[in-house]
């Protein structure tokens, strides 16, 4: 996953404010509530918005997450000290975690690189029998190709912000692209991502490499099949 996506505390602000809860938030609540999960982690938790109301009695809740302004913010919040944080990626988690659904949500597992490994390394924190869920957009829709925009402007707590992203390279469903952001200080911030567009073939094959069946791929958080059209390839796995 990328080192800090996010390194500037008041962008940290306006992404929380700007992803607010939606199907997929009620989706991977519900997941954890059918499979009466008493351990969870959420990897690639940013403000851990989901991660905080994942939280219940008897359950406990793992937040993890390469940025470390991200998870700064994530800490301060309504009741973030009934989460534990962890500031790294699946390779952060020990072996004996055993949780019983690990998710991964706002499309985070775009920005990891080596899939197999890191499904590998979320196989041996769950427990035998154990899900994992997450959603990756579906390439076939080539959403990168609406990226490249002009400069907009709007209001926020720090003054006007002006923004615009662009597209600097595809590659084989390696998309990379940088976000600009202009304070009303003249104050600039780029931050350079990569996303991982992968097909729903290349998904179930990395799965199954890493000891994963059962596999289930949807095109969307209410079940609905999945299609070229789908704009969405949401998994579900368990670990064998």
């Amino acid at each position: 996953m990328l080192t800090d996506p996010y390194g500037d505390e008041q962008l940290v602000e306006l992404y929380d404010a700007d992803n607010e809860p939606g199907d997929d938030h009620a989706y991977y609540r519900a997941l954890a509530d059918a499979l009466n999960a008493r351990t969870i982690v959420d990897l690639g938790c940013g403000t851990g918005l989901l991660t905080r109301a994942l939280v219940a009695t008897g359950r406990r809740v793992i937040g993890v997450d390469p940025s470390s302004t991200m998870l700064g913010f994530a800490r301060k919040q309504p009741g973030a000290d009934a989460v534990t944080w962890i500031d790294g990626d699946a390779s952060a988690l020990a072996d004996d975690v055993q949780a019983d659904v690990v998710i991964s949500s706002g499309n985070s597992i775009m920005h990891v690189e080596d899939l197999p490994a890191t499904l590998t390394e979320l196989a041996a924190a769950l427990r035998p029998g154990g899900v994992i869920s997450f959603e990756s957009r579906n390439p076939a829709r080539r959403a990168w190709e609406q990226w490249t925009t002009g400069v907009s402007e709007r209001e926020t707590p720090f003054g006007v912000l002006r923004e615009w992203m662009e597209v600097t390279e595809v590659d084989q469903g390696r998309v990379t692209f940088d976000a600009y952001n202009v304070f009303e200080d003249g104050r600039q911030e780029v931050y350079t991502s990569v996303l991982y567009f992968r097909e729903a073939d290349e998904l179930a094959e990395a799965l199954e490499a890493s000891g994963f069946g059962e596999i289930d791929l949807r095109g969307g958080f209410q079940n609905e099949p999945l299609t070229e059209e789908s704009r969405l390839i949401v998994v579900k796995a368990r670990r064998l």
